[in-house]
């Protein structure tokens, strides 16, 4: 697991090769592995392979969703709300595993924040990705993950620039254990 954290990146640039149904197939199994406060698994997960609609999702913010309209592949994250109070946490985890899981499979992945983001000054990212897909109320959208193979190859962080000061022990003034 550590080898994934260590050459994971955030990957915006795709191939035009479509994602193999069997590695959908193990994304989709994944995701419904995610575990969940109180094994309520508020999650819901809508694959989304048709390029039309891709291009659609990639106009649903301003910022930092554009480049979703080159990738193969994307995964809305939903939520029913109504069956728990920690749906953002629960799909939080969900999100990673999913980007993790894409990384093992020799994929690039990155996550497009929705929650809390505009589409416009009259709606929010959620609300048009709610009508864009006829999502019930109960169901709110978290993220979407863009998943396909790599345009190029971005090397995994360099140990020696993570932020060691981040990392505190028994005191938060305290350095070492």
């Amino acid at each position: 697991m550590i080898n994934l954290l260590r050459s994971r990146r955030s990957i915006r640039k795709f191939t035009e090769q479509k994602v193999e149904q069997e590695k959908i197939n193990l994304l989709e199994e994944a995701a419904l592995r995610s575990p969940s406060s109180k094994n309520g698994n508020p999650w819901e997960f809508l694959f989304v392979d048709d390029p039309a609609i891709i291009e659609k999702l990639s106009q649903s913010k301003p910022h930092g969703a554009a480049f979703l309209a080159n990738a193969p592949l994307a995964v809305v994250v939903l939520a029913d709300e109504n069956k728990g109070d920690v749906w953002v946490e629960d799909c939080s985890i969900s999100s990673i595993l999913l980007q993790l899981t894409a990384q093992s499979l020799g994929l690039g992945s990155c996550w497009v924040q929705i929650r809390k983001r505009p589409h416009d000054e009259n709606q929010t990212a959620e609300q048009y990705i709610r009508e864009l897909f006829n999502l019930p109320e109960n169901l709110r959208v978290l993220s979407v993950i863009a998943i396909g193979y790599p345009a190029k190859d971005r090397k995994g962080k360099p140990f020696e620039e993570l932020q060691q000061d981040k990392i505190h022990w028994n005191n938060f003034n305290q350095r070492e254990s």
